[in-house]
């Protein structure tokens, strides 16, 4: 029997005082007097539980402002975009300069079904995080899977900044090399400035320590005077940064169409980069954009002793003719480089620094370097 039931029955049946039954019961006098007076009313009906929700609340969100909460889930999980109540908050601020709490917000997706709830989850408050202090000062840089349109496989290597987690490169090859690694951080060097460090994993094309020896992009970092990291191995909480970049960019990827090409799915990178950068608030950032956390402090610079950066700096790809050379314009003249016949159609990667030229196989290995002479059109080899 249920304690309405208790009450009525001591103060109706046994002819109890309602405050002998309140003090005997431990409940409130009025409480004994409404269970009595609605039981006279109502029977056995008027004990049931009622609802203690008020009948009014003037606080409560409009139902167009809730439809336009819920359009906006939708319309951001749809497209594969950050869809949680901080972002659609963000979202709320910018169409009409304030927007109900993110705890209403919530409250609202749960009732509504978009959210379940997950007790079990680690709380982001335990967790001890490195952020850099500056933009620049940590690059992170990790390379990544998807598939084409039929089912091939391809590599994109993604390089976020750390402390504002500016996307600073997002290139699909077939097969990331050595040597593409740094074209692509020469590319973003370009244009956003010279990292201070580097933090990869221990991947081939990130580190040739195993192999007894330095790759590509560490021999180039060593050179600029930039800090090089690798985390520890089957550790990728270190890089977990470009990681959960990756998560990102791949829901957004699977929300769209499937790209036939690589030149197609780098124009879907260009674009989801964009938007990440300048639209998207991150919850990282105190919801800022990456790019207004980017440009928000004085950028690092290299620290390390090394080499001092050119006034004019290229990198290009080509290929060695049948003559076993590649070709230079330098001021409007074309200059020939000498490579040798045996590597007659191999694709190189070539560095120019001023007048300093450093010609790389895919896989990063230094075929030749010279000073190029400005006066020559041919290229001496410098052999005796």
């Amino acid at each position: 029997m249920s304690l309405a039931r208790l009450v009525v029955t001591a103060v109706r049946i046994e002819g109890r005082t309602k405050a002998e039954v309140s003090r005997d019961y431990g409940v409130s006098p009025r409480w004994v007097y409404e269970l009595c007076r609605r039981f006279d009313v109502e029977g056995e009906a008027g004990l049931e539980p009622r609802s203690r929700r008020p009948r009014r609340s003037p606080q409560r969100i409009s139902e167009a402002t809730q439809d336009e909460i819920v359009e906006l889930r939708k319309l951001l999980t749809d497209q594969g975009l950050d869809a949680g109540a901080h972002t659609i908050t963000y979202h709320l601020t910018k169409r009409h300069g304030t927007a109900p709490s993110v705890a209403t917000i919530w409250r609202l997706l749960t009732r509504r079904g978009f959210v379940t709830p997950q007790p079990q989850k680690r709380p982001r408050s335990s967790f001890v995080r490195f952020e850099a202090d500056q933009p620049n000062e940590r690059w992170q840089a990790d390379v990544t899977h998807w598939r084409l349109e039929d089912g091939t496989e391809v590599e994109i290597l993604n390089v976020i900044d750390d402390h504002s987690r500016f996307m600073v490169a997002s290139d699909v090859r077939a097969i990331t090399k050595s040597a593409d690694v740094v074209e692509s951080f020469h590319r973003a060097a370009a244009a956003h400035g010279l990292p201070a460090s580097m933090l990869t994993d221990n991947g081939a094309v990130f580190t040739a320590v195993p192999r007894g020896g330095r790759c590509a992009i560490e021999l180039e970092t060593a050179a600029l005077g930039i800090g090089y990291v690798h985390s520890s191995p089957y550790h990728p909480q270190t890089c977990g940064k470009v990681e959960r970049f990756h998560q990102t960019l791949k829901r957004w990827l699977t929300k769209q169409e499937p790209a036939a090409t690589l030149d197609e799915l780098q124009l879907k990178l260009d674009r989801f980069g964009a938007y990440y950068n300048e639209v998207r608030p991150h919850r990282a950032i105190g919801r800022r954009t990456p790019a207004e956390a980017f440009a928000a402090r004085p950028k690092a610079t290299p620290r390390l002793p090394g080499f001092v950066v050119p006034a004019h700096f290229r990198v290009r790809k080509d290929k060695v003719d049948i003559t076993g050379t590649v070709t230079l314009r330098h001021n409007s003249r074309l200059h020939h480089i000498g490579l040798g016949r045996r590597l007659i159609g191999t694709r190189v990667l070539v560095l120019v620094a001023d007048l300093d030229v450093r010609v790389l196989s895919e896989d990063g290995e230094l075929i030749r370097r010279l000073t190029l002479d400005p006066t020559r059109d041919y290229q001496p080899h410098g052999r005796s």
